[in-house]
């Protein structure tokens, strides 16, 4: 039995444990490092051990050993729409469900849909695919992950404006990487095996730099890593004596640096295979009459981005603080509180309270630990 052929059999074991559908997430750390590819492979290796499979959606980017594997796989058609003058495809998910295949292959998990479609993201269309009892195997780029979004833009000088939240990931019965190796990728790129030729250029002086490749492998690499790890944690008993992690950010109306907070505070709580929540604390000159409409549109965005990335959202009022962290931890069980560098105004508002040094001496007593994040 080849590799493929156990790939196969080992996910076929995943599909027939329960009705709702089993999801794969092939992750890569760029374009052209062939997650296509090896969707399409398996889809040939399940078709041969005689598992329903259709291509329900995918970009080959007219790559011929990519465009090649599709010979032979049955593919749903993709609807076509007309949106501002041009013609567009995209996937038919209700032809999906109607055809109702064992597993269906869906590219892009981060496409953003075209306006007047059921569903905004191409990531929910999957959720709704699940839900009604069919197997996904997608993929997805490492710059497209939600709470990476801020490092990957510094990575890369550009603002990835398509993006997934990390408990799709979550939602993954398998996570898997594809590697390759800057060097690989580069002579990949050259061989015009990932744009056309003309296009070379451009990209080896912009994204395909060695030094941003490896940067964004290491990004790829640990997130799987992390997907392991939970994976085992959740698979394996954890001891009664050993408290779950749990983790509290702390953002303020007048808070610049918020969604940074709330991204790595997730990313924390990935990492730990735990829940996490955010605090906003809303003092008496903070109601809808005395802050400007900008600043509650930046709140309400931040509260979506946290609940998007998984956590609980607690708004609170309080004409302290301080008093209203340690209050909120000790009910919510929290382990560990972030908060933002000393410069910001949560900081200065705790700092300048007699309730720091309570906030301190319970946080000791409980055992709770504070995150000062960058």
């Amino acid at each position: 039995m080849s590799d493929q052929d156990e790939t196969a059999e080992k996910f076929l074991e995943l599909i027939r444990k329960a009705k709702r559908g089993k999801f794969k997430i092939y992750i890569g750390m760029s374009a052209g490092v062939g997650k296509s590819f090896r969707m399409l492979q398996e889809a040939h290796a399940l078709l041969k051990n005689g598992v329903d499979v259709k291509i329900g959606f995918i970009e080959t980017h007219n790559r011929l050993e990519t465009h090649a594997l599709l010979e032979g796989l049955p593919v749903i058609p993709r609807r076509t729409l007309f949106y501002k003058g041009k013609q567009l495809e995209e996937m038919d998910v209700r032809a999906i469900v109607n055809a109702h295949p064992e597993v269906v292959i869906v590219d892009e998990l981060a496409h953003s849909n075209i306006d007047g479609s059921i569903n905004e993201k191409r990531w929910q269309d999957v959720a709704e695919i699940l839900n009604a009892g069919i197997s996904v195997i997608s993929a997805v780029n490492i710059q497209h992950i939600e709470s990476l979004n801020e490092e990957i833009e510094k990575i890369t000088g550009v603002e990835i404006k398509e993006r997934v939240p990390d408990s799709v990931l979550r939602m993954a019965d398998e996570v898997v990487n594809i590697d390759l190796t800057a060097d690989e990728l580069i002579v990949r790129l050259k061989e015009g095996k990932i744009y056309d030729k003309a296009k070379v250029e451009t990209a080896l002086g912009n994204f395909f730099k060695s030094d941003k490749i490896l940067q964004l492998r290491e990004l790829a690499l640990k997130e799987v890593a992390s997907q392991v790890e939970r994976k085992i944690e959740n698979e394996v008993p954890r001891s009664s004596a050993l408290k779950p992690e749990r983790f509290l950010a702390c953002i303020s109306s007048n808070h610049e640096t918020a969604k940074r907070i709330i991204r790595k505070t997730a990313r924390l709580a990935s990492y730990y295979n735990s829940s996490w929540m955010l605090l906003y604390v809303q003092l008496p000159d903070e109601d809808a009459d005395h802050i400007p409409l900008a600043t509650q549109r930046h709140l309400i965005n931040n509260f979506k981005l946290a609940t998007e990335l998984g956590g609980e959202v607690i708004n609170v009022k309080s004409h302290s603080i301080a008093g209203a962290i340690v209050k909120t931890a000790e009910e919510k069980g929290i382990t560990t509180i972030c908060i933002g560098k000393p410069h910001l105004r949560l900081w200065k508002i705790i700092m300048s309270t007699a309730v720091f040094n309570q906030l301190l001496t319970k946080l000791s007593a409980s055992d709770i630990d504070i995150i000062i994040l960058s």
